[in-house]
């Protein structure tokens, strides 16, 4: 038995156009699951279409917007109507806003929970009502090391990823038993796209190297393995946990 296989299972993975999300959403369909690929446009998703097909994966590309909560519901008719059934969620969509607490707005404070949060949870609600019906699922949450320890500038950032992390043990504790497994990813410093412009500050970068004992960043494609393990049945008898892969970021 392959324990790592995720031949037959259908991933939906939100934030699939680029970073993180991009590369779980290969990793998934190298290791053999079908995906629905989600983001706000389908520009850089036909691209990623093209490099799952042509693994001999079926690709369904969806844009929406996951503030509404009404296109969550679309995106998850749509996707057990084209493929049949939804095996793991991968909530990776994920915003940020860099300001002092001091500075931090409504519109700023709003716009990360929104995402970060509200939509997370709604995606887990959608797609979790059709676990429950299937009587098995997996579910990734987007979590941080922020959401474990403290980071100034970060403020409705930190919030949301900690409630996320509480969350993924609230939604175990209901589902769990009922075949779900609900986790968390918690990633340190990540050298995305988004944040290419601020770890190229070179002072920014090294007193972020100070707090990371592997004394680097990581790739995104870094995020694919401890994926795959709470995707699969590796870790069939984890649940309601936060997976820190953050170099040590958190042992200090």
């Amino acid at each position: 038995m392959d324990l790592f296989s995720l031949q037959g299972k259908v991933a939906l993975v939100t934030g699939a156009a680029q970073g993180i999300g991009r590369e779980i959403a290969l990793g998934f369909a190298q290791y053999g699951a079908d995906i629905v690929a989600v983001d706000l446009t389908d520009e850089k998703l036909l691209t990623l279409k093209n490099a799952i097909e042509a693994q001999n994966r079926r690709c369904l590309v969806l844009a929406i917007d996951l503030v509404h909560v009404d296109q969550i519901d679309r995106m998850v008719e749509t996707a057990v109507k084209e493929m049949g059934r939804i095996d793991i969620l991968a909530n990776i969509a994920g915003v940020n806003v860099h300001k002092a607490a001091e500075e931090m707005t409504e519109k700023d404070w709003d716009f990360v929970l929104d995402i970060n949060l509200k939509a997370l949870f709604f995606c887990c609600q959608a797609v979790g009502k059709v676990m429950l019906r299937q009587g098995s699922g997996r579910i990734i949450n987007m979590s941080s090391s922020f959401g474990v320890v403290g980071f100034g500038g970060r403020t409705a950032y930190a919030a949301s990823k900690a409630a996320v992390s509480n969350l993924t043990k609230t939604l175990a504790l209901e589902w769990s038993a009922k075949g779900i497994h609900v986790n968390a990813l918690a990633p340190g410093p990540v050298w995305t796209e988004a944040r290419h412009e601020l770890f190229s500050n070179p002072e920014f970068y090294a007193n972020l190297l100070k707090k990371v004992p592997i004394n680097r960043t990581a790739k995104p494609v870094e995020m694919v393995g401890p994926a795959i393990f709470l995707a699969s049945e590796a870790s069939s008898f984890v649940t309601g946990e936060t997976l820190l892969v953050d170099g040590g970021f958190c042992a200090q």
